[in-house]
């Protein structure tokens, strides 16, 4: 067994420690730039700028420490840090509520909050199996599409895609009908393997669970808003509930403020996090419909939703959320940041297509992708710590998913930023290949 040799007690995220290097001190951030401690021999030498051209694993949208977010979240430190949430409620919670039915449409009347991507997507399918179960028309059966990625609990593994992930944890998952992904010349495969589920389980399909348009962590995989339509209508013709996760593509990361405007429909529940509060806080919103709400409406004890955890519907992360909404709603500019972002991506998808070393170079709104051709593809590819390493010593923040390079920045991201990355994805590949 191979050594820890970091000298930090921390454990992190999707690390072997045994190979990487130590972790980055960060001790400071401001719009796109993350600031890390510079060391020479423990000697302080001032600080190394690095710009965070991942967003903070997807979740800032305005920018690092936004004023307006700071001082509605100091503003609320001094008023109510934490309150139990059953039986009790608050005005920022309660505002939000408001803000986020009104962003999503009048269809999603209620307003379940939690505490992160994963939880809010948990609690959609309890939501969804407790909906038929007290209903009188019990339905077990959950669709999802292979490759997707929707968590780290044993719900969300279940329903996410067969991979390195979740391996080791696969016997103790539930059934899931996976379908296969509707990569572009492929939709007629999906839309067969969909109907095929519908058929033979007739009555007994509770909910379809899908990342819309954009796969992030399997791969930044992107289908058409048609495509997500047609497979929408078809399991609508069989009363099947819709639980689209907007976790990672909500909050303008496709283009639109949630994905599944792009194909004109709104789901019946839907999952957001990350974004949600500007990335300032931790947060999860699951949104359902009157019916599912009402489906746990009852004299009956027994009935009520059976979830919670101990931090939901905390009152500083509510008023960063809100603060977040405010900035989408006062500054008018939001969008044209996201529409230059992406028209930037699309110029440099155009040179990075001139590389003979690069394949399946895809865009979506401010996330631009492109597989770098090796052997070793998938995540495990001994490609990705070599071009990690190449893109931090340029000053850029690239975490790619294996042999697959994003880039997926923050809308404050100036012109001469993107040049700069799309600087150090060339030259990274330079170097490395």
């Amino acid at each position: 067994m191979s050594k820890a040799k970091s000298t930090s007690p921390l454990w992190h995220p999707y690390t072997q420690h045994a190979i990487a290097p130590d972790s980055i001190h960060i001790d400071r951030a401001a719009g796109a730039y993350l600031f890390a401690r510079n060391e020479v021999n423990g000697v302080p030498k001032g600080e190394r700028r690095i710009i965070d051209a991942i967003s903070s694993w997807w979740v800032i949208t305005h920018g690092h420490c936004h004023p307006d977010i700071i001082h509605a979240v100091q503003q609320q430190a001094g008023a109510l840090d934490q309150v139990i949430f059953a039986g009790f409620t608050h005005e920022p919670a309660e505002r939000l509520a408001e803000n986020l039915i009104a962003v999503t449409g009048d269809r999603l009347e209620h307003v379940f909050l939690s505490d992160s991507g994963s939880t809010a997507v948990e609690v959609a399918l309890k939501m969804a199996i407790g909906y038929w179960e007290h209903s009188g028309h019990p339905r077990r059966k959950i669709i999802a599409l292979e490759g997707g990625y929707h968590g780290d609990t044993f719900g969300t593994m279940s329903v996410g895609g067969r991979s390195v992930y979740h391996k080791l944890y696969e016997p103790y998952m539930f059934e899931v009908e996976h379908i296969p992904f509707p990569a572009t010349g492929c939709e007629a495969e999906t839309f067969a393997a969909l109907e095929k589920v519908l058929d033979d389980h007739k009555d007994d399909v509770a909910a379809f669970v899908f990342e819309p348009l954009l796969q992030a962590a399997g791969g930044m995989r992107v289908y058409s808003p048609d495509v997500l339509k047609t497979m929408a209508d078809m399991c609508r013709a069989h009363g099947v509930l819709l639980i689209a996760d907007e976790v990672m593509t909500g909050f303008g990361r496709t283009g639109t403020m949630f994905a599944c405007q792009q194909a004109d429909f709104v789901p019946d529940l839907m999952c957001m996090s990350k974004g949600l509060t500007g990335g300032f806080l931790p947060l999860g919103a699951t949104l359902c419909t009157k019916d599912i709400y009402n489906a746990f409406y009852h004299k009956d004890k027994a009935k009520m939703f059976f979830h919670s955890s101990s931090f939901m519907g905390n009152p500083l992360s509510c008023a960063a959320a809100n603060a977040s909404l405010r900035i989408w709603e006062d500054d008018e500019a939001v969008q044209d940041k996201i529409d230059n972002i992406a028209k930037a991506h699309a110029e440099a998808a155009v040179c990075f297509a001139r590389r003979g070393d690069l394949t399946n170079i895809r865009q979506k709104g401010t996330m631009l992708a492109m597989d770098l051709a090796v052997e070793d593809g998938g995540y495990l590819s001994d490609i990705q710590p070599k071009l990690y390493e190449s893109f931090l010593s340029q000053g850029v923040l690239l975490r790619p998913l294996g042999n697959t390079v994003y880039i997926l920045p923050p809308y404050c991201v100036s012109a001469d930023n993107l040049d700069m990355v799309y600087n150090a994805v060339n030259v990274a590949l330079d170097d490395v290949l």
